[in-house]
């Protein structure tokens, strides 16, 4: 971790894009550090919001690699007290479920988050958790788009 972590700017915004930067830059090793390191900033919302644009891309960068199960287990310990961490770790798992055909279950699919629903019908290639989310997905956003992708499949 660098001194400029250690030592944040008073501006929120210049302390938001420095976070970024430095999540982008981090070693493997000093990955759960950095990000304990940040949720310790007085601004939580900022923090978190730095944490998760981070989450969102290693978890997407990581989604089928091997690696993914103890990244989230990593990643779990840090954002333990922060809900909203905790429920997009949730979330990217169950993605991960699918993208991996590992069990899981329609029901969490549709109970799950319109960030994880609109992100799924991107992502995922699988029909049965297309053709679901086409027939019930959450908004017509995501039916859309899910069925396009299915009518893709189909050429």
């Amino acid at each position: 971790m660098s001194d400029r972590t250690q030592q944040p700017s008073d501006d929120v915004h210049q302390r938001f894009a420095h976070y970024l930067r430095e999540l982008a830059d981090v070693r493997q090793e000093d990955e759960a550090e950095l990000a304990r390191s940040i949720l310790r900033d007085p601004d939580a919302v900022m923090a978190q919001s730095a944490v998760v644009q981070h989450l969102d891309r290693r978890a997407a960068q990581l989604l089928i690699a091997d690696e993914f199960a103890d990244w989230v287990h990593a990643m779990s310990a840090v954002t333990a007290e922060h809900q909203f961490l905790v429920q997009r770790l949730r979330e990217w798992t169950l993605l991960r479920a699918v993208a991996v055909d590992a069990p899981w279950r329609p029901e969490d699919l549709l109970a799950a988050s319109d960030w994880f629903q609109r992100t799924a019908v991107h992502i995922l290639t699988s029909p049965a958790a297309l053709r679901l989310l086409a027939g019930e997905g959450r908004t017509r956003r995501v039916r859309t788009t899910a069925d396009h992708r299915l009518a893709q499949q189909r050429r």
